[in-house]
């Protein structure tokens, strides 16, 4: 993006593009197992804590990575397969910032059918899994607290899932919204769908750091004394 920006460089080879592509949506499939893997160790820790430290041992956490990894790696791997072997005569234009899977598939001169429908079964199979198994660690969690009979523990659980929740938000809503323009909405202008497509990439790490910058106390005292030196900053 920052390419195309700041030095007007359009131009990218075809096998550059489907490395991209696929680097691209398999970063993205790893960052959604692991907001599951986060609801997993809110779960944990909420609702089961004094087994906490046995549960989420370094093996566990080495294990949900690599299969997190291995996951992403082998569903992504077919789309520029099947793209390679796809002709491409006429459009050579991708009217996006970066190389997304559809905006590729559509330039194809042929059927396009098989591409179309396994980019589908992977987008929804990755969002129902991912999705279903956060809101039920969610609904397990609420369970717990509403539970609790200390207001003040019924906040502080609450608060310490808030971040997530908002981290869950910012990286699921524009994914959405990108996959059902491409999908459903035919009249939609590619415009909508350029500016879809790049939110999904750019709000979650620009959002990331704020969210837990905010709720972490000593990231948020090191950043007022940047910007206030002479406030006595309360350490713990």
């Amino acid at each position: 993006m920052l390419g195309i920006f700041w030095l007007e460089a359009h131009g990218i080879e075809f096998n550059t593009c489907l490395a991209q592509m696929y680097l691209i949506h398999t970063f993205c499939i790893i960052e959604s197992a692991l907001l599951v893997a986060m609801a997993f160790d809110r779960y944990v820790a909420i609702c089961i804590p004094l087994r906490y430290t046995t549960i989420l041992t370094t093996t566990m956490v080495i294990k949900m990575g690599l299969g997190s990894m291995t996951r992403a790696t082998l569903m992504v791997l077919p789309c520029p397969l099947l793209i390679k072997r796809l002709p491409y005569y006429t459009k050579k234009v991708i009217n996006h910032t970066y190389c997304e899977h559809m905006a590729v598939v559509k330039l194809a001169s042929a059927n396009t059918l098989i591409n179309r429908a396994y980019g589908i079964s992977v987008a929804l199979s990755v969002m129902i899994l991912d999705l279903g198994l956060i809101a039920t660690s969610y609904i397990k969690i609420l369970q717990a607290v509403f539970q609790l009979s200390s207001q003040n523990a019924r906040s502080k659980a609450l608060g310490t899932c808030a971040a997530h929740v908002c981290t869950i938000l910012a990286f699921y809503t524009p994914a959405l919204f990108s996959f059902l323009t491409h999908r459903i909405g035919k009249k939609v202008p590619p415009s909508v769908h350029i500016i879809f497509a790049s939110l999904y990439l750019l709000i979650p790490p620009t959002v990331n750091p704020l969210v837990y910058g905010v709720k972490t106390k000593q990231i948020r005292d090191r950043v007022m004394g940047l910007f206030f030196p002479n406030k006595k900053i309360s350490e713990n």
